[in-house]
C-alpha cells in the first residue's frame, strides 16, 4: 500500500532525504567501499547468499531513544530525524486504528496489543543501496517478511529497487515523490488470524544511481503476549485450541527471526507453536 495523503509535510520529507543522502556521501560511503574490498564483493562469480549490498544504520525511537548516542551524526539531522520519527509514531497508529476498523475490532485493540509494559518498540533503519556491478549475483536486500507490526518505508523517489512477491511473480514498487509505502509484518499476520498477511520483499540492487531507503517499524513491546485476536477466531477447532497460529512474548520471536529471517515465516510460527507451553511464557502471561 503507498500512501500519498500521510499528513507528513514535503518539506520534512526532503530535508530527511536531503541529510540522510549528505551523511551517506560524508560517512559511509567510504566504509563500504571498504567493506566492499574486503569482501571481494566486486569480483564474484557465483550468486551471494549470505551478505546483502547495503550500508546501513538503525535509530532506536521507543522506548528509549538511541539518536544522541550514534556517532557521526550533526545535530541538525539528529533533530531532523527525531521530528520525522514522531510523525510517522502517529502515522502508524492511526493506521492501527484503521485496520482496527476494518476488521470490527474495537479503536485501538492493536495499539493496546503491541504495549507489553513499557510500550512499544519503534525504530528507523537508514540504508543506502550503491551502484552495484553483479546485481544478478548479489540482492540489495535478500527476500524476507518483516518480523515486527507496521513498516513506514520513505524510499527513494527515482532510484528503484524494491519488489513484493504476489501470486508467485516479483513485482516492481515503483517510486513515487513524498509517499509512504505500507508494509505489514508477521505480528499483524498473527493478531488478524491472517486476515492480513505479512508480505514477502526484496531489494534488488541497481548498476546505476544510489538508492535511499528509510524503513520505520512500529513494533509490539519486547514483553508483548501476540495471539490472534479472540473475535477473529472464527472455528470451533481453532477455539478448541487448534489455532492456525501460535500465541507467544514477541521478544521470543524476534530471536528466532534473527537466526530465520531469510527464511519462510510458516516454520518460525510453528517453532513458536512449540514454545506455547514454556514457563516463561506462562509467567508472562498470567502476570
Amino acid at each position: 500500500m503507498k500512501l500519498v495523503n500521510h499528513g507528513i509535510p514535503p518539506e520534512l520529507m526532503d530535508t530527511v532525504e536531503r541529510m540522510t543522502k549528505g551523511h551517506y556521501k560524508k560517512c559511509m560511503e567510504q566504509r563500504f567501499k571498504e567493506l566492499v574490498a574486503s569482501n571481494g564483493l566486486e569480483s564474484v562469480e557465483t550468486e551471494v547468499h549470505d551478505l546483502d549490498w547495503e550500508s546501513t544504520f538503525h535509530l532506536k525511537h521507543l522506548p528509549v531513544s538511541n539518536i544522541s548516542q550514534i556517532p557521526d551524526l550533526d545535530d541538525d539531522y539528529r533533530k531532523v530525524m527525531k521530528e520525522f520519527a514522531v510523525k510517522l509514531e502517529k502515522l502508524a497508529e492511526e493506521l492501527m486504528d484503521l485496520l482496527c476498523e476494518n476488521l470490527g475490532l474495537e479503536k485501538g485493540y492493536l495499539k493496546k496489543a503491541f504495549h507489553g509494559s513499557n510500550g512499544p518498540n519503534f525504530g528507523t533503519k537508514v540504508s543506502n543501496y550503491p551502484p552495484c556491478p553483479k546485481p544478478d549475483l548479489i540482492k540489495g536486500l535478500r527476500a524476507h517478511t518483516d518480523a515486527g507490526g507496521i513498516v513506514l518505508l520513505f524510499q527513494d523517489d527515482k532510484v528503484s529497487g524494491l519488489q513484493l512477491l504476489k501470486d508467485g511473480q516479483w513485482v516492481n514498487v515503483p517510486p513515487m515523490h513524498h509517499s509512504i509505502v505500507v508494509n505489514l509484518g508477521d505480528q499483524i499476520e498473527v493478531i488478524t488470524n491472517g486476515k492480513y498477511k505479512s508480505v514477502l520483499h526484496r531489494v534488488v540492487a541497481q548498476t546505476d544511481g544510489n538508492r535511499m531507503s528509510i524503513a520505520s517499524f512500529y513494533n509490539p513491546g519486547s514483553d508483548a503476549v501476540i495471539y490472534p485476536a479472540p473475535a477473529l477466531v472464527e472455528s470451533k477447532a481453532e477455539e478448541a485450541g487448534e489455532a492456525a497460529y501460535p500465541k507467544f512474548v514477541f521478544e521470543d520471536y524476534m530471536k528466532l527471526y534473527a537466526a530465520l529471517k531469510f527464511q519462510a515465516k510458516e516454520p518460525r510460527f510453528q517453532a513458536m507453536k512449540a514454545m506455547e507451553s514454556s514457563p516463561n511464557l506462562e509467567s508472562i502471561a498470567t502476570a
